[in-house]
């Protein structure tokens, strides 16, 4: 048999070899040139780089015309020029696998002697005569990320795979090169398994396992934590660290991947995290040890799952679990039917310019999303976008997490969410799409904690449970045809603090828990609320304070919670035919506007409701009254003193009390037109009536008692 190889002219072999030499040093696929055995030592000075235009060619070449150490460049894989060219060399006592690739057998099959890759790291899956989706890309991804010498793999082709992988190796980058990964006849996936992608990167779980029963309180945001023995940590190791369950299935404050820092002493070592919830004596901490993926990223890739995907038959591209530093960017995803990068028990990572077109379901849990996280720390998604997606980001359980110019359309599912179970100190700015934050249920927890919201967009924003020291800042939730719950913010009164905020339909303040130090507050902030409907639910019973706002559209709507409602320098608006609010708890309105509206204290309880810091009152409503309290027993306290009071009509009352036990106070104010309703059945016993050193212009004293010893509205300037 003739070898179709041919060699360099003698009077370039040198210069030739030189260049060849660029590959010098370079690993060989199994191992590197330095670690070979003697008779495998690279090539003297000299000796030519030989060439064959195929991989078939170079298969069938004859090894006893072989030397060992020789060189040759192979044109192409199935054809010179195809992209599969590469420098090999002949290693005559290697028995590697033969995988097609990196490692290449002849024909003869000898027991020993392969081809191996000279390469400086960088592979590339046309070495495996790969040119397009026509032939399954599994074994060669299999080969080149068990290829320890492979640091970076490229794609200059589409592809397709029919396997779902798993991985433990780290230091690699996976460059797609922007072209297209397809799973047709995809093998199917373990049920219910959001793990089962096609590149599923795992650290190693070691069975080196350490708890300890906290001897004491653990306040939020330590970093040094208990454990039975810290001899049994060293400094730069990672740790799964969790803690014992609450009454919910999965209702754990503490899941994390961590680093050790710093060995404190016998019994307490820091770690690379700030806990972010308390922790009380008697709970258990479990330390796992992990040997992590680290440093292995995922770029460029337009990926088409399954079309009709199920969580058997859907495709997705990218799982990590137990990583750390491991990033995706510029993956664009179609179809996909669980998240398209799904990470749990990870740490310091990135996720940027990543999308999602259309997923195989956003009905079934877990599905439909762009990505999610549980378990995990200090991630970053930015400029990431969804299209009629379930969600493009879940932070479940996860802690000091940042996204980034993401944006949803299509958004009816939800793209920004955590799930409930423990989340805290997480940022967002610059987003769009529906938000709900710890709405997964009970078995959860439905607790998160210190979440900061700036420049958002959305349709519906709600985070109605156990969210503790929410932070929004212009937040902007706008009504959407056809969505049901559309134009709403729903917060809880736990801390919660609005800035320059929005809602144009419906605007609740609920309370799940009370574990904040800090006030309840609403500022600068316009709310155009539709239909009527409960502003404080009854079971807020921390103060909540709305300053420099406005609240337009009143009709009839509540504040039923029984905590004090402050409202400094607003605007409280409705029209001539809308119905006042009702106040159940105490009520203090300083300056602003309160305009075709009015007040109805409940009083079903001692109540006080104050009104006065040169707060105008004004138009109508339709009880033609603007301040009047309801038929509760207890005893009213009401002070309208420095008011400016102008009736819309001669049939408005700037006040009525006909009954119960009422304690009036208005001094320094101004009435025009309208009337005074003040009934002497509302000043019996236990009652008082001060109406001094007021202004009344045009106004009906309709209704006022005989003066007595609690009873007094004489010193007041009347004009007509």
């Amino acid at each position: 048999m003739t070898q179709n190889v041919s060699s360099h002219p003698k009077s370039t072999g040198r210069r030739r070899f030189l260049r060849a030499s660029a590959f010098g040093g370079l690993a060989v696929a199994g191992g590197t040139l330095a670690s070979q055995p003697a008779a495998a030592a690279p090539p003297k000075t000299g000796q030519p780089v030989q060439h064959v235009p195929t991989v078939a060619e170079l298969s069938a070449l004859d090894p006893k015309r072989l030397d060992d150490g020789t060189l040759m460049h192979v044109d192409g894989h199935h054809d010179a020029g195809d992209g599969g060219h590469r420098l090999i060399r002949w290693d005559a006592a290697s028995t590697a696998e033969p995988n097609g690739g990196t490692v290449i057998a002849l024909d003869s099959s000898p027991a020993k002697g392969r081809w191996h890759v000279l390469h400086s790291g960088v592979a590339d899956f046309r070495w495996f005569g790969l040119t397009g989706p026509d032939s399954p890309a599994d074994d060669a991804l299999d080969a080149l990320v068990s290829d320890a010498t492979v640091h970076r793999i490229e794609a200059h082709t589409d592809l397709n795979f029919v396997r779902r992988h798993t991985f433990t190796r780290s230091d690699l980058v996976l460059d797609f090169g922007g072209h297209t990964v397809t799973t047709d006849g995809i093998e199917d996936a373990p049920e219910n398994d959001p793990f089962a992608a096609v590149m599923f990167f795992r650290g190693d779980v070691t069975d080196d396992v350490q708890q300890v029963s906290l001897t004491a309180t653990m306040p939020d945001l330590l970093d040094v934590f208990e454990v039975a023995d810290s001899s049994a940590f060293a400094v730069g190791e990672w740790y799964a660290l969790e803690v014992d369950a609450l009454a919910g299935r999965w209702e754990r404050e503490l899941q994390r991947l961590v680093m050790i820092t710093e060995i404190v002493d016998g019994t307490h070592v820091r770690v690379n995290y700030k806990n972010g919830w308390e922790l009380e004596p008697g709970r258990t901490l479990t330390w796992t040890r992990i040997e992590p993926v680290q440093r292995v990223h995922i770029r460029d890739m337009r990926f088409e799952g399954v079309a009709d995907g199920d969580q058997f038959t859907g495709s997705h591209p990218i799982a990590y679990e137990y990583a750390v530093s491991c990033d995706v960017s510029g993956v664009d995803a179609w179809g996909t039917f669980w998240p398209v990068i799904q990470r749990r028990w990870c740490t310091y990572f990135r996720t940027e310019q990543c999308t999602l077109t259309n997923p195989a379901s956003v009905t079934w849990g877990g599905a439909g999303y762009l990505t999610q996280q549980i378990y995990c720390l200090y991630g970053h998604v930015v400029d990431c976008t969804t299209s009629n997606a379930r969600h493009l980001n879940d932070w479940t359980a996860s802690a000091y997490c940042y996204v980034e110019n993401c944006h949803g359309d299509g958004d009816d599912q939800g793209p920004f969410v955590t799930h409930g179970q423990y989340e805290h100190d997480l940022v967002y700015t610059g987003n769009s799409g529906l938000m709900t934050f710890a709405n997964s249920g009970a078995a959860w927890g439905s607790a998160a904690k210190r979440i900061t919201v700036r420049k958002h967009v959305c349709s519906w924003f709600v985070a109605r449970v156990r969210v503790t020291d929410l932070t929004l800042e212009d937040v902007q939730v706008i009504g959407k045809a056809g969505l049901s719950g559309s134009g709403m913010m729903w917060v809880n009164a736990d801390g919660v603090q609005l800035r320059g905020c929005q809602a144009d339909d419906t605007l609740i303040i609920s309370q799940a828990s009370s574990l904040s130090s800090r006030a309840n507050i609403i500022e600068g902030s316009t709310f155009r609320l539709r239909e009527r409907s409960d502003i404080i639910r009854a079971n807020v019973s921390a103060p909540v304070h709305i300053v420099r706002s406005e609240l337009r559209g009143l009709d009839g709507h509540t504040f039923s919670g029984s905590g004090p409602l402050h409202v400094t320098d607003s605007v409280l608006a409705g029209s001539a035919e809308s119905a006042p609010c009702t106040v159940a708890g105490d009520l203090t309105i300083t300056g602003g506007e309160l305009r075709d509206t009015g007040i109805t204290a409940l009083a079903d309880d001692d109540q006080s409701v104050r009104i006065g810091g040169g707060c105008r009152i004004s138009g109508a409503n339709s009880t033609q009254v603007f301040v009047s309290r309801g038929d509760g027993d207890g005893v009213l306290t009401l002070d309208l003193s420095g008011v400016v009071s102008t009736a819309g009509s001669d049939d408005v009352a700037h006040v009525r009390l006909e009954a119960g036990t009422n304690r009036y106070v208005s001094v320094g104010s101004s009435f025009t037109g309208g009337q005074l309703r003040l009934e002497s059945g509302a000043f019996g016993d236990g009652s008082h009536l001060l109406h001094a050193n007021c202004v009344e212009r045009g106004v009906d004293r309709a209704a006022l008692p005989d003066e007595a010893d609690h009873v007094q509205h004489g010193g007041t300037m009347i004009v007509a």
